[in-house]
């Protein structure tokens, strides 16, 4: 059976508002599921209910590409999985849900979109897969400079909770920037169907977890329906399908637009912890995540500078 075949248009649009929308809510599905499970049992659950929602897909569809196997067969392979699966999924996982206990929802959606920024640094630092120009440094630099403005360090005469929270978040983002750059310079090229490479993510993944069991989820538990609801929604839709519908949107639109989501999630995530939690903001939070923007536009090619500044006359 081959791998599932590009969605039409207006499918692809409903997936990435879908994608969006999920992915920004996930931060005020942590935060609800922390009052009755505790940070690691929030990953846990997000990781393994993943895994098996993506291992169901793949038994059922099979999907191959061009005759191969289902699953790869080359050792190094996997073992470059299981570095995605740490760097991508474990640690960030652990962190975000870990900073929000002492982060909002809306400011952790924010430290989200801070990605495509450390994406570039890794890509054209660390794995030297992307050249840096002259819009990219800035970028780059405006995007240190927003997150810079989001911790406001004028605030902290001691290393608090709340600081170390934005840290975390901090963290997370790094980790995924290491992610794309690590897959891009030694998985991308691979012919691996994209329900088998999501499921090879999040399952190994998940089964690191199973196998972390006794360190992270051995907590005992209070649940409520917000709570499962919370966790089922994390690990779904969150971990399991938004990541076949990132694929379809890739295939169909391309990674340069489909990259765009960044700009959702945080709109969702903050205006979620504004209406659902009576989440509050400092100036500085919304002006530093002006300047992320910024230069996110900058580093993807989507805003440009004047080649050289106006002669006078």
């Amino acid at each position: 059976m081959s791998d599932v075949s590009t969605p039409r248009s207006p499918l692809v649009a409903l997936q990435f508002l879908g994608m969006g929308v999920v992915w920004g809510a996930s931060f005020l599905f942590m935060k609800i599921a922390l009052d009755g499970v505790s940070f690691g049992q929030v990953a846990w659950s997000r990781l393994v209910l993943g895994g098996l929602t993506l291992g169901l897909i793949v038994l059922a569809t099979r999907p191959r590409v061009q005759g191969g196997p289902v699953l790869p067969r080359e050792g190094i392979v996997w073992l470059h999985f299981v570095v995605i699966a740490i760097s991508g999924c474990v640690v960030p996982h652990l962190l975000f849900a870990w900073a929000e206990q002492y982060v909002s929802s809306g400011l952790a959606s924010i430290y989200n979109a801070v990605t495509p920024i450390m994406t570039v640094l890794m890509a054209t630092v660390a794995f030297r897969v992307e050249k840096f120009g002259r819009e990219r440094v800035i970028g780059v630099l405006m995007g240190i400079a927003g997150v810079l403005v989001i911790i406001a360090p004028w605030q902290y005469s001691a290393l608090t909770g709340d600081l170390w929270g934005q840290v975390a978040c901090l963290g997370a983002a790094t980790c995924y920037g290491f992610t794309f750059g690590y897959t891009r310079k030694f998985l991308s090229g691979r012919a691996i169907a994209g329900s088998t490479f999501a499921f090879l993510n999040i399952g190994l993944a998940g089964a690191l977890m199973v196998l972390l069991t006794p360190v992270l989820a051995w907590q005992p538990v209070t649940l409520s329906a917000p709570i499962v609801l919370s966790l089922l929604t994390l690990g779904v839709l969150g971990t399991g399908f938004a990541y076949i519908w990132h694929i379809n949107v890739l295939r169909a639109w391309g990674p340069t637009t489909t990259s765009t989501v960044t700009y959702v999630t945080p709109v969702v995530g903050v205006v979620l912890g504004v209406l659902v939690l009576s989440e509050t903001f400092s100036w500085h939070e919304p002006v530093g995540a002006l300047l992320v923007l910024l230069g996110i536009l900058l580093t993807q090619n989507r805003l440009h500078l004047p080649l050289r500044l106006p002669r006078p006359a």
